[in-house]
């Protein structure tokens, strides 16, 4: 009898560390994740929106954050990261995020628990691209603005326009 309690006792133990397990990407990887955002030259203005537009951060660089790899369930974050600075050219670029490699474990230690609930709640499923974004931002050039008044030479001018000509001899 005590042995069949202790068989119990070692199954349920078993199956509670085995659902401990059930989201791989949970176990190995993050739902938010550090990143180094700096500018050439540095102390550039940054606005990060997300997909939607609504704005995630706002600072200037060099700035460390975290930001969240999901923007809902099966739905990986898209931000967007705008760089402006006094006398150069404003600059927005993608924070791409893309699938983790450790999501697919999820076909040998999480099974479907871990495919369809855990790592795609926790965000986990996703990893960012890249850890440092450094941007060299440009300077704006001067824009030279036409002339109101065009001068043409006489070969130039359209046909029918030049019998409205005046001669001055």
């Amino acid at each position: 009898m005590k042995s069949s309690i202790a068989k119990q006792m070692i199954i349920i133990a078993w199956m509670g560390f085995v659902f401990t397990l059930l989201g791989c990407a949970s176990i190995v990887s993050k739902g938010k994740y550090p990143v180094h955002i700096d500018s050439s030259p540095s102390g550039a203005h940054i606005t990060i929106t997300d997909q939607d537009g609504v704005m995630q951060y706002t600072g200037t660089t060099p700035v460390n954050l975290k930001i969240k790899a999901s923007s809902g369930y099966f739905k990986k974050a898209n931000y967007m990261l705008t760089f402006e600075m006094d006398g150069y050219e404003t600059k927005t670029i993608p924070i791409k995020f893309s699938l983790d490699g450790w999501y697919v474990g999820n076909l040998l230690f999480g099974g479907l628990v871990g495919i369809l609930i855990v790592d795609p709640i926790t965000g986990a499923m996703w990893k960012l691209n890249t850890d440092q974004i450094n941007e060299k931002l440009t300077k704006e050039t001067e824009t030279v603005e036409k002339p109101a008044i065009e001068v043409y030479g006489y070969q130039h001018i359209p046909e029918d326009w030049k019998d409205n000509l005046i001669r001055i001899n």
